[in-house]
């Protein structure tokens, strides 16, 4: 008897092990990834690195100036900078969202030249869009160049945990020849510049930027659900603050570190396990790509990279009146969702 329990026991553990190991394979995009070896990759407080931009008391410090939050009420949102401008580096934060409902609600993580070059400017951007009570929070990238925001170089995802139940890390590397942004260390989104990009490729010095704002004309379902401030103040919280970059002279715009440095961010590629995991993430959670967007792009931008599956699905016509049923109700199913089995 003592045998047989001794194997059932062994036969339990071993279960459960495998069960454990199938469930990390299916959920998780990787697991351990290392950010970029940088040196001196330490974070901040709000005082040596940032200054408020609006919201008065809507922006609160905590923990000695290590954590931010910002809020949103009636009255207004809130929003912080980094109070030098960079040209190539490094950027990343620990973030919070609002939990409950929260139609309308935008919280962004981003890098921007806009109060510089009106016009012409360039932008990174992380921007958390909130839902309807029991939907997920979307996650949206935004690559912009030279003020080609007509242009449009956006992605949307959904995530593989819930950003309202703890702090996830979010970060953006930006060199002269590419950018990847990370969510917890792994790679979601990398592109490399190219020649036929020309000037939509970010490359003027910009600052980093936090806020919380009314989004409610755009941000959930095209603007169907806007925000309520019943359920006010929505609070976003950021810590583990990291500037990692080329400061710039804002007075002539001459950059102040040394060309190898500039050249360090250059060096960072990915090994094989982030690119896989960076494909598992694309393949399961991107629900939105402007490279497969025909309506707006008949031809696509020259940096995209389409298979011939998804060239004869978009081609055929189909992408525009393909649906399927999600939640009990007719949702428009977009080329990516056919395209990556959504």
């Amino acid at each position: 008897m003592a045998s047989s329990s001794s194997s059932s026991t062994t036969s339990s553990c071993f279960f459960f092990f495998l069960v454990l190991l199938l469930g990390s394979a299916l959920f998780l995009p990787n697991v351990a990834i290392a950010l970029p070896e940088l040196p001196n990759l330490t974070t901040l407080s709000f005082e040596e690195g940032y200054t408020q931009l609006f919201g008065d008391s809507n922006l609160m410090l905590h923990r000695e100036g290590r954590s931010v939050h910002l809020s949103l009420d009636q009255r207004t949102g809130a929003g912080f900078a980094s109070q030098d401008l960079y040209l190539h580096g490094f950027f990343s934060a620990s973030i919070k969202l609002p939990s409950d409902y929260a139609a309308g609600v935008v919280v962004a993580f981003y890098m921007s030249n806009g109060d510089v070059f009106e016009k012409t400017h360039d932008e990174l951007d992380f921007e958390f869009l909130g839902n309807i009570r029991g939907r997920e929070w979307r996650i949206q990238t935004n690559v912009y160049g030279n003020g080609s925001t007509s242009v449009g170089r956006e992605e949307r995802y959904g995530l593989w945990f819930d950003p309202t139940e703890d702090y996830h890390q979010y970060s953006i590397l930006w060199s002269s020849e590419k950018i990847i942004f990370y969510i917890d260390n792994v790679p979601i989104r990398e592109m490399v510049r190219t020649q036929a990009m020309g000037g939509d490729f970010p490359s003027k010095p910009m600052s980093l930027y936090a806020t919380i704002w009314d989004g409610s004309t755009w941000a959930t379902s095209g603007g169907r659900y806007k925000v309520n401030y019943k359920y006010a103040p929505y609070v976003a919280e950021f810590a583990d603050l990291v500037l990692h970059g080329c400061t710039v002279d804002p007075s002539d715009h001459e950059t102040t570190c040394r060309r190898s440095d500039a050249e360090l961010y250059n060096t960072i590629t990915m090994s094989e396990d982030q690119r896989a995991a960076m494909e598992k993430f694309r393949k399961k959670h991107m629900t939105y790509s402007y490279c497969h967007d025909r309506a707006r792009y008949p031809t696509p931008p020259p940096e995209c990279t389409i298979g011939p599956e998804a060239e004869n699905y978009l081609a055929s016509g189909e992408a525009k009146f393909s649906y399927h049923r999600r939640r009990g109700r007719h949702y428009r199913r977009s080329p990516v969702d056919v395209i990556f089995g959504i």
